[in-house]
């Protein structure tokens, strides 16, 4: 089971990231001493990590451009330089223009009505933020650390809930917030719907090897997306 679930993750895992519209390999940590301290189980949260991560980069520019009045609200700069300064400027994810909002808070900030800020910043640092809290705020994993697979799987549902939000939350104009997959007669977009199946599909996989490797069972909740509330992790 651990090792059909390490490969299951591992090829999920592109080897590959987007830099200015390029592949090019995603750097991994080979300090031998940092790999020593590590079990399976801790590199695999470390794939799933830093692969989510990288997932989420792309989202956001992905909507930037999409969404370029969203970008201006921000910065004068490029969706590019906006994405680099969010995710490596050092801010320990908090930023006044979102009210210093994380988490499922700056979700639902990206959607409320009344919000006339930059709706992809609060929907990007909401994701990212809830990822890390599921897992204790690290990116980086040792055998001395305990992670609670309950609250990456109720994570999991999150993401769910904020792609659904996404796709269908709209103005009182009938208009989306946010421009995400688009679908006509000339154009089939489901990028978007992709990546947001590698992140889910990722955290499940991470969630039920860590169950059970600690041999612990997982609440499963079924809920409508429609009407579905965020879980707590």
């Amino acid at each position: 089971m651990l090792f059909f679930l390490l490969f299951q993750l591992v090829a999920c895992a592109s080897d590959t990231q987007p830099v200015n519209g390029k592949q090019v390999p995603t750097p991994i940590n080979d300090n031998k001493i940092n790999q020593i301290a590590k079990g399976d189980i801790d590199r695999m949260a470390d794939i799933e990590v830093r692969e989510n991560t990288q997932s989420l980069r792309l989202l956001m520019l992905k909507l930037y451009k999409r969404n370029p009045h969203e970008l201006k609200k921000s910065t004068s700069g490029s969706a590019e330089e906006m994405v680099d300064w969010v995710f490596e400027g050092g801010q320990n994810w908090r930023y006044e223009g979102i009210e210093n909002l994380q988490d499922i808070a700056a979700i639902q900030l990206a959607f409320k009505s009344d919000y006339e800020g930059d709706r992809v910043l609060p929907f990007i640092v909401g994701l990212q933020t809830m990822l890390l809290k599921a897992h204790e705020n690290k990116s980086e994993f040792f055998i001395t650390d305990r992670l609670d697979p309950q609250k990456i799987y109720n994570v999991s549902r999150n993401v769910e809930i904020a792609a659904w939000k996404l796709y269908n939350t709209r103005d009182d104009k009938g208009q989306l917030y946010l421009l995400s997959n688009q679908l006509s007669d000339s154009e089939r977009n489901l990028s978007f719907e992709r990546e947001f199946g590698k992140i889910i599909g990722r955290t499940d996989d991470y969630a039920l090897l860590l169950a059970q490797k600690a041999q612990r069972s997982i609440s499963r909740v079924t809920q409508s997306l429609a009407t579905a509330v965020f879980l707590p992790f």
